[in-house]
């Protein structure tokens, strides 16, 4: 299974770049977007190292990880796909014109 590795270096990349987007941006409701956007990559980083973990071992301790980390990657995705709509909404709010 080579794709949730690729899935995984590829949410941890994104999740570096928000980050940095973050630090460069002086607006706080873009930081907020950008940092609900790091959000879900964090959460894809975590959903996907922990469906990788048991398909990698097969034994019923990476199963008991793999669970945890998908729960809480599912909790990360969750939040930030609310947040993320939320934003985006205020921006659309404050911003009619653009």
């Amino acid at each position: 299974m080579i794709i949730f590795p690729i899935i995984i270096i590829i949410s941890l990349v994104l999740y570096v770049y928000y980050k940095v987007a973050i630090v460069k941006s002086k607006d706080g409701l873009i930081q907020s977007y950008f940092n609900a956007k790091s959000r879900i990559c964090l959460g894809s980083f975590i959903f996907f190292y922990g469906v990788n973990q048991y398909i990698y071992y097969l034994s019923r301790f990476s199963l008991i990880i793999g669970i945890i980390f998908i729960f809480f990657g599912g909790l990360q995705l969750y939040r930030g796909f609310r947040e993320v709509k939320h934003y985006r909404s205020e921006w659309k709010r404050l911003n009619p014109a653009e």
